[in-house]
């Protein structure tokens, strides 16, 4: 998480696991560990959803292409959908994937996402371009993820 007026980091994460299993292995592996000279703290911070079918949501996750040229897109309207959000990206650039986060459970935006780019030049014009540039009637930001 970052602060939204320095961009420095606030010193927390939040990490979503599909399974209570895995959530419990995390913890038991990473928790009390250094990351960055730093020990940290690992937990679970709410109860587990009771068990859905998002399988809709799984595939639209499962389909995202992650790459190390990527951008944090952050302030999305609630209208905006996984594929608004790659062609908005692709006017500067070729964008290889991208996605809207959700709540997790839901099916609701969580309010950002990620677009992963196939060079660096792509990362930056879209910075450049698209920091505070209006998305279905809202400013957005753009960082590098």
């Amino acid at each position: 998480m970052y602060d939204k007026y320095t961009g420095r980091s606030r010193r927390f994460a939040f990490v979503t696991m599909k399974t209570v299993e895995d959530a419990n292995a995390v913890i038991e592996k990473l928790n009390g560990t250094e990351i960055g000279g730093r020990e940290v703290k690992v937990n679970i911070t709410e109860k587990p959803l009771p068990s859905v079918d998002f399988s809709f949501l799984q595939a639209e996750e499962s389909q995202f292409v992650d790459s190390p040229h990527k951008v944090y897109v952050g302030n999305l309207a609630k209208t905006v959908t996984t594929e608004s959000l790659k062609q908005f990206f692709s006017q500067k650039g070729n964008v290889l994937s991208a996605k809207v986060s959700r709540v997790p459970g839901t099916s609701k935006s969580s309010g950002f996402g990620f677009v992963s780019f196939s060079s660096q030049e792509d990362v930056e014009a879209a910075i450049s371009s698209f920091n505070n540039a209006l998305l279905e009637g809202q400013k957005i930001r753009v960082n590098k993820a």
